[in-house]
């Protein structure tokens, strides 16, 4: 090894290169995503970086801008380099490494002529990842270790006393950051151990959201009092191969709809979805998704709706009637997907390359709101079902497009937006949803979507829906129709908040004369924490109950929504 390479050492390429090197393939001991794991994965991360001192180049003004990137993303990029690395021989099998770059002729001198490179299993070697001073510690220190194997095995002059002066220098300027390394990393195998010992589960995690709600309304004909709310989700989620998630939720809410002239379906809320269970726990949703080759399936056994595998095409306003979305069910997505639900399946093929910038695919599904009942006119196929076909096409990241069909058979009872509850419906006046008068009917409903981002600071969305009745036995024949247009702009005053404004006809009835009943809402998301967001906002209704005579109502809602 010659003396120009460890005068380069110093600060050159070759030991921008090492820097790289060190951040893609040092790993930070796994630690278990609960408290403890997690306190310590903070206080390694938070070490002193190492800040390069030296003359002003190029190289070096791009590390060090490089090393004051914000700590989150530190912590974000360590996270991801848990992957596996593997070995490689030559640059060129980087996929993200040009000859072009700044730093190729370092990386091309370790890798072809010293092996002490590794990359990801995927081809990448992302180099552009902030590192601490303990990183580049151990980095260096497996480089140097290769260094003195190819010395201890040299048969030529390999290196001179300058150059182990060199390597000697740096191995004592290190010295203390790798015994301190050492011990952190003993410390977190001996709590690692710990939490393993103690831990819930090795395939399940626990996703929860609670939500506290205070809403009134006010009009003329106003008969709600002030009511304080809420609802709680608890999801198990349970991984087996990696890809696959089994869904096991449990809920719990004390939630009811306000009391609208003409129904109460108009003013429904996502926080009422759940059952009125008085706070007593049930489990609303069990299911599972897993892939086959490009298509993702979906298999539900309980609670299921159609969008928990349909894509709405409604960013920022759909948050599958959580607590971070709009605050109105019918704000959320179009009613199409509410017509039909419970259990049974769905599917989403995939077509074309992923690196393609039109991305089609079909999504289909079945869902039956009766499934479990064994009784003559219920069960999986005889009793009140849905089944959907949806042609999706995205153009790029920013544009989406998708046209939707539903065939509903709905018995003597039912609402046409049930979302699965033979009980009642949860968007829409009563006459859009009890065309057939109490008798039953067949649907055949129809829909076309779109999202538009043409920016990260602006979104627009839009849907429009008609469906066509048609009674069974009865002539109880009808049109409803629905359309909305949403405008939301994310990360406003802070990132994570959300501005949403919405308007639209919720779903009614062609051929009832009267005004139709519009719906215009606006609220506003502000992230307190990372786990903490608060939303005021008001729904404005006008004709409740698609009837000229009622007053128009106006919700008002403070919620506050905890995820965990």
């Amino acid at each position: 090894m010659s003396q120009l390479m460890w005068k380069t050492l110093a600060l050159t390429p070759a030991v921008v290169g090492m820097i790289v090197f060190i951040s893609a393939s040092v790993k930070a001991a796994e630690i278990p995503s609960d408290s403890e794991g997690e306190k310590a994965n903070v206080a390694l991360a938070e070490v002193p970086r190492f800040v390069i001192s030296a003359e002003k180049s190029p190289v070096n003004q791009q590390l060090l801008a490089q090393v004051k990137t914000d700590e989150n993303n530190v912590l974000e990029n360590e996270a991801s380099s848990q992957n596996s690395l593997s070995q490689i021989t030559s640059v060129s099998q980087f996929s993200d490494v040009q000859p072009t770059d700044w730093a190729f002729q370092a990386l091309q001198s370790l890798v072809e002529r010293y092996g002490c490179i590794a990359g990801y299993p995927n081809g990448t070697y992302r180099g552009n990842r902030a590192l601490t001073r303990y990183e580049f510690a151990a980095g260096l220190n497996a480089c140097l270790d290769r260094v003195n194997e190819l010395i201890a095995t040299a048969t030529a002059d390999l290196a001179t006393k300058q150059d182990l002066a060199t390597i000697q220098r740096l191995q004592e300027e290190f010295k203390a950051e790798l015994a301190t390394l050492r011990g952190r990393v003993d410390a977190l195998e001996t709590r690692t151990a710990q939490l393993e010992a103690h831990q819930f589960s090795t395939t399940t995690k626990l996703v929860g959201e609670a939500i506290f709600a205070v809403t009134d309304s006010f009009g003329n004909n106003d008969n709600n009092n002030t009511a304080f709310q809420s609802r709680v989700r608890l999801d198990l989620q349970t991984s087996f191969t990696g890809k696959d998630t089994l869904h096991t939720r449990i809920a719990a809410g004390n939630a009811s709809t306000l009391a609208l002239p003409g129904g109460t379906f108009e003013g429904t809320q996502t926080f009422n979805l759940s059952p009125n269970t008085n706070n007593g726990a049930a489990i609303d949703w069990l299911a599972y998704y897993f892939p086959i080759g490009n298509s993702q399936i979906y298999v539900a056994a309980s609670g299921a709706i159609q969008s928990d595998y349909v894509p709405t095409n409604n960013p920022y306003f759909e948050d599958f009637d959580g607590g971070n979305g709009a605050l109105s069910t019918f704000a959320s997505e179009s009613p199409i997907y509410r017509i039909g639900g419970g259990a049974g399946l769905g599917v989403n093929l995939a077509f074309g390359s992923g690196n393609s910038t039109f991305k089609p695919s079909l999504t289909l599904g079945y869902l039956a709101s009766q499934a479990n009942n064994p009784s003559p006119g219920s069960g999986l196929f005889e009793g009140n079902y849905a089944a959907l076909a949806q042609l999706n096409l995205n153009v790029g990241d920013r544009l989406s497009f998708a046209a939707t069909y539903v065939h509903g058979y709905h018995g003597a009872g039912s609402a046409l937006f049930d979302a699965g509850s033979v009980t009642g419906a949860v968007v829409g006046t009563s006459q859009a949803n009890f065309v057939g008068g109490g008798n039953p009917y067949e649907s055949n409903s129809y829909g076309l979507s779109a999202a538009f981002k043409p920016s990260d600071k602006l979104s627009i969305s839009g849907f429009l829906l008609y469906s066509d009745i048609t009674g069974l036995g009865v002539n109880n024949n009808g049109e409803v129709w629905s359309y909305g247009l949403g405008v939301a702009l994310p990360d406003l005053g802070k990132k994570g908040n959300v501005l949403g404004i919405f308007a639209g006809a919720q779903p009614y009835l062609g051929s009832v004369g009267g005004d139709r009943p519009y719906h215009i809402e606006g609220f506003y998301k502000y992230r307190l924490t990372d786990n903490i967001s608060i939303t005021p906002g008001i729904i404005w209704l006008t004709s409740p109950g698609q009837t000229q005579n009622n007053s128009d109502a106006v919700i008002g809602t403070l919620r506050t929504t905890f995820n965990f």
